[in-house]
């Protein structure tokens, strides 16, 4: 297979994906966006949690903070 022949299965894949698609219902669209922010946000308590510990073992206070 050439470049030409990739590049042609990368246009019709990308044509099947946009086939199948659809756009999301309000309701759906609102639900994902909440799981989306409810994730970041425990992504960066655990984030600050991690950096909490390891400034308490590498300094054994909370000076970093």
């Amino acid at each position: 297979m050439g470049i030409i022949d990739n590049f042609k299965k990368f246009i019709d894949n990308c044509r099947h994906v946009l086939s199948i698609s659809y756009k999301p219902s309000s309701e759906e669209f609102d639900k994902s966006a909440k799981l989306i922010i409810i994730g970041i946000l425990l992504m960066g308590l655990l984030g600050f949690m991690v950096a909490v510990v390891i400034s308490y073992i590498i300094t054994g206070s909370l000076s970093l903070i």
